[in-house]
C-alpha cells in the first residue's frame, strides 16, 4: 500500500496538507505549547500606542501559541502567534524587534513595509520581515470575511512585547 496522497481517494486531502502542513509543521518546531501555559489564552489588541485606531476599524488580535528558547542561538528565541483579522481590520504602522515570518491561514491580507510595494496574500502565502523593519500597514483585504495568520517571531530570548507602534 502507498504512502502517496491521492487526490481520487480523498479530494481534500492534497490541497488541505498543503494548506495546513507547513502551518503545522512550523508550530510544532516553535515547540509544545503546553511549555508556557500563562501564554496561551491571552490576545493581545494590535492597535496604536496612543489607543486610536485607524478611523475606527476593527482592531487586528493576536494570540501567543508557544515562545520556546533556541538551544542552539543564544539569547533568542521563537515565538509563534495566531493573529485574527475580523472583516475590514486594520493594523496600523509597527515594528518589530525580531524576524518575522507571516503564513496566511485564511482569508486575504494586505501589507507594506516601508520602501516596499504593497503585497497582497492569500491562504497558504508568506512574506518576511527582517529585524526592525517599519510596518507600514497590515489589513484585511475583505470588509465581509476574516483572515487569520500565523506569525513566527525569533527575537530576544525574554518572548516580550513582538509589536512595537510608532
Amino acid at each position: 500500500m502507498s504512502l502517496m496522497l491521492r487526490s481520487h481517494h480523498c479530494p481534500w486531502q492534497r490541497s488541505t496538507l498543503r494548506r495546513w502542513g507547513w502551518a503545522l509543521l512550523l508550530v510544532t518546531a516553535a515547540g509544545a505549547a503546553s511549555l508556557y501555559p500563562p501564554l496561551h489564552s491571552r490576545f493581545y489588541e494590535m492597535s496604536d500606542a496612543d489607543g486610536s485606531d485607524a478611523a475606527a476599524r476593527p482592531q487586528t488580535s493576536m494570540r501567543i501559541l508557544a515562545c520556546t528558547p533556541l538551544p542552539d542561538v543564544e539569547g533568542k528565541s521563537i515565538t509563534t502567534a495566531f493573529v485574527h483579522f475580523p472583516p475590514d481590520a486594520f493594523t496600523p504602522e509597527h515594528r518589530h524587534p525580531g524576524s518575522v515570518t507571516a503564513y496566511v491561514l485564511d482569508g486575504t491580507i494586505r501589507s507594506q513595509l516601508a520602501g516596499e510595494r504593497t503585497g497582497t496574500y492569500v491562504a497558504g502565502e508568506t512574506w518576511f520581515e527582517p529585524p526592525g523593519a517599519v510596518h507600514l500597514f497590515a489589513e484585511n483585504a475583505s470588509s465581509t470575511e476574516a483572515a487569520d495568520l500565523l506569525a513566527i517571531f525569533v527575537a530576544d530570548d525574554n518572548c516580550g512585547p513582538l509589536t512595537i507602534f510608532k
